[in-house]
């Protein structure tokens, strides 16, 4: 639920203005999340939104600029080591294998990690497929991978 919500608040943040904690909480809210005002701070905090001047003595939340709060390295861990289950690879597809419901949480933060060698990924609900160029460098980002879960 953590990861959908936040998605969204990106989502949010990058097609709309939304300027105080209570216009995003209505946001969320209409989206079907519900969400107290404690809940919204901590995401602010993890997802590390600031406020964007506009130029009109105006802000709105946004990113830092060149940040993206997918390389949050402590989070990738975090998920791996509490949803992910296994890690197995052939030639250059890695399939991975999340408790269900995480598989688009956890492809979204491997996407983010931005590593040259992985190409993208594909998920399911609970099944994730990525893909490595060239495959000789698959069980080398294996490995890397296993090592978020310790």
């Amino acid at each position: 639920m953590k990861v959908r919500r936040q998605k969204r608040i990106l989502e949010i943040i990058k097609n709309s203005q939304i300027s105080t904690q209570s216009e995003l909480a209505e946001e969320l809210t209409q989206a079907g999340f519900k969400v107290t005002q404690a809940t919204i701070s901590r995401d602010i905090k993890e997802l590390r939104l600031v406020k964007v001047s506009q130029g009109d003595n105006s802000y709105t939340y946004g990113l830092p600029k060149g940040q993206i709060p997918v390389r949050d390295n402590h989070r990738l861990r975090r998920m791996f080591r509490e949803v992910v289950l296994s890690i197995e690879y052939s030639e250059n597809l890695i399939v991975i294998r999340t408790l269900p419901g995480n598989a688009h949480g956890v492809a979204s933060l491997i996407d983010g990690v931005d590593w040259a060698d992985l190409i993208g990924t594909v998920a399911g609900d609970d099944t994730i497929i990525s893909v490595t160029r060239p495959k000789e460098v698959t069980e080398e980002v294996v490995q890397r991978l296993r090592s978020l879960m310790e």
